[in-house]
Parts: C-alpha cells; structure tokens; sequence
C-alpha cells in the first residue's frame, strides 16, 4: 500500500478505536441501550466502508502492477473477490 493510502487507513482505524472507547463509557455510564446501538451501527459502518477501501486498493494494486506469473495474478483477484463475496 502506498504511504498515502496506510496514513488514511489508520487515521481512520484509530477513529474507530475513539469510537469503541466512547461506547465504552456509555455502557460504564449506563447510557440509554439505543444510543449504544447507535453508536455500534456507525462503527460498523465505518469499519465496513474501511474494509471496503482496503479492497479497492488490493484491486487497483492488482491491475495497475500485475504479477509476471500470470496464475499467481489470478490467484490474487481471486482472493480478493472471494473477500468482496464474503461480505
């Protein structure tokens, strides 16, 4: 992954991670069970939009720089259309 892309990713890791320490608090703080779900469902989201952007970009590598042995390339988009099927 390029410099660029692995800041993003982990800039938006670690947003993620302030996320889960705040619902963290809400259950210590005994917060209303809607509110904890809300804000569980939002870092689901960005969790899946994360693993989404991480996806493209393996997919992007794989066209743009494809692999001199061509059955290894296959089996690189293979994988990670198999990850795209599984989610």
């Amino acid at each position: 992954m390029k410099n660029l892309e692995t800041r993003s990713i982990l800039n938006r890791l670690k947003r993620a991670e302030g996320q889960l320490r705040g619902i963290q608090q809400m259950i210590d703080s005994q917060a209303e069970c809607v509110d904890i779900i809300t804000q569980l469902s939002a870092v689901r989201s960005s969790i899946d939009r994360l693993m989404g952007v991480i996806l493209a970009e393996n997919l992007i590598d794989c066209l743009e720089s494809p692999d001199q042995n061509s059955s290894k390339q296959h089996e690189k988009l293979d994988k990670a259309i198999q990850m795209i099927i599984k989610k």
